[in-house]
This record gives structure tokens, sequence and C-alpha cells, in this order.
């Protein structure tokens, strides 16, 4: 490698160039992906370092300022305890965050291995497609409401209020979110399973698990890496309506949700303590799907370069 970019070099010639700037390349024409790009980064930035910033803490309540409006001192106001919104705000963002980022990794793993597997091994694709129609034709949110009730009190007793609803709402939604991963990724596989390079590897001997980790996998990573960004809206989404139904985190430990099921009491008398989570999820998940669909088209190299 290094005696071709010296040729290069001594000819005139520019040095290779690396497939991952045609990529940014392209995904620089998605005005929207930008876009939802500096909002994503922004909204993280604020949830990870904001609360080392910002001197309230998210649990303290002061009696004396509660239901106090916007500020200096508040710019989000307090709720109904006094405890200062923006301070829960950003709080609530990390939990929300960590929960979609966690449960996207569950899902995407797990769909990308039963994909891979299924497009691969011709005699496990009817059983492992079949359990994925399965999947498909639960009703998702009674399924998490009925998994939330039964092991929702042991997970807390065994790890403690807050890392066991965590770990509970991310394994619930991790294995219920990976159908549709699985399909993408068992359709991309059959068709590479006939092209020229796998054809020829399997001609010289190449184990099965050699063939999917060198040839298979780094191949389907475009519709992995959309079907990842996506799942993470999807996730908060999904976090979001549990702790709506007052089935999510503790009340002490707010997440987004949770500020919109605490304030739909006094919506009509507190608009904002609705709005501010409202649009703090909605400019999330639409962020994380204009990222979503300018990977897609960066990744395509069928369009890169138009």
């Amino acid at each position: 490698m290094n005696e071709a970019v010296t040729t290069k070099r001594e000819f005139g010639l520019p040095p290779p160039r690396s497939q991952w700037w045609d990529v940014w390349d392209q995904f620089r024409t998605h005005k929207g992906a930008l876009a939802g790009l500096a909002i994503f980064t922004a909204i993280l930035l604020a949830v990870v370092i904001g609360p080392w910033l910002w001197p309230y803490d998210p649990t303290y309540a002061d009696l004396r300022s509660r239901n106090a409006g916007f500020s200096l001192v508040h710019p989000f106001g307090t709720d109904q305890l006094g405890r200062d919104l923006l301070a829960r705000m950003m709080a609530g963002g990390m939990v929300s965050l960590a929960v979609g980022m966690t449960a996207m990794l569950l899902s995407v793993v797990l769909g990308t291995l039963i994909g891979v597997v299924a497009g691969y091994f011709r005699r496990l694709d009817g059983p492992l497609m079949r359990l994925t129609d399965l999947f498909l034709a639960l009703p998702l949110l009674p399924l998490l409401l009925v998994m939330v009730m039964l092991f929702r009190e042991a997970l807390s007793r065994r790890f403690g209020p807050e890392t066991g609803i965590f770990i509970l709402i991310v394994t619930a939604i991790g294995i219920t979110s990976w159908m549709h991963t699985a399909r993408i990724v068992r359709g991309e596989v059959l068709a590479l399973k006939e092209r020229e390079f796998v054809l020829a590897s399997r001609s010289i001997g190449t184990p099965p698990r050699r063939m999917i980790t060198r040839h298979i996998l780094p191949n389907v990573m475009s519709p992995i890496m959309v079907s990842a960004t996506l799942g993470i809206a999807n996730a908060i989404i999904t976090e979001s309506a549990l702790s709506f139904l007052g089935l999510g985190f503790p009340p002490d430990f707010p997440t987004w949700g949770r500020l919109l099921f605490d304030a739909v009491d006094q919506l009509q008398l507190y608009p904002s303590r609705v709005i501010l989570p409202g649009v703090a999820i909605s400019l999330t998940v639409l962020s994380v799907n204009y990222i979503g669909d300018g990977l897609r088209d960066a990744l395509d190299p069928r369009i890169r370069g138009r």
C-alpha cells in the first residue's frame, strides 16, 4: 500500500481517496441531514455537559420557588415542588438518549445476527423468519406493558429502582424492535450470496464463519447503520410513551416522558411544562430521522455523486 502511494506521488498523481470521504461528501449534499446532525449534536452536548455547568440539582426541591415562571435564575421555570426545569430537562435528556442508544444497540445486534444467519444458512431461514413474523404480529405496546408489570418489582429489588428499570426498559424495547433490521439484513445477505466474490471465496473452501465476518458483514453495514439511527428514534418514543403512562422510571428520576406525565395535570395552568419536553422529543426524533435519511443516501453507491 505504501509503495503504491509513493509511486503515485512520483508520477504526480493524488494519493488514493478513502471511501469514507466519498460518503461524507454525499452526506454533506443532504441539507436536512446536516441540520439534523447539528441539532442532535447540540442536544447531546447539552444533556452531557450541561449538568456539569448548571448549578441546580434536578432533584432539589425549593418550595419557596415553586411554580416560578421563566427568569434568569430559572430559564425554564420550576415545577410544583420548586425543582429547576432546565436541570430536569438536561437530566431527563441524558436518560432518554441513554435508553435510546442502548436499546438501539441491542436491537441492531439481535436483528443483524438473526438476519445474517437466516440469509446465509438456508435450513435456518424458514424457522427464523417465522419467528420474526411472530414478533411482528404481536401488539408492541401491550407486550411492553405486560413485561414491565411482570419484571418491574423483581429487577428493582435486585439492581435498585433506577438501574433495574433501566435494564427492564432497554431489554423490553430491544427484544421487541429487532424484526425490521433482521428482514433488511436477510435480504441483503441473500443478494450477496450470489455475488462473484462470495462464490469465489466459497470455491476455495472458506469456512462459513470467516465468510460471514470477512465478506458478508462488511457489505451489509450500510443498511445496519441506517437501521441503527432510526432505531434510536423509535426507542426514545417508546420509552417516552411508557414513562408518560406512569410505567417508566420512578418520579424522582426524570426523563422527557416522565416530565410530560408530571405536567399533564397542570396543562392548562402551565402549558410550557408540556411543550418543552415535547419539543425536545420531537427535535431529537426528527434530527435522528434526517441523519438516517442522509446516511441511506450517502452509503448507497448507486446514487453517490449525484
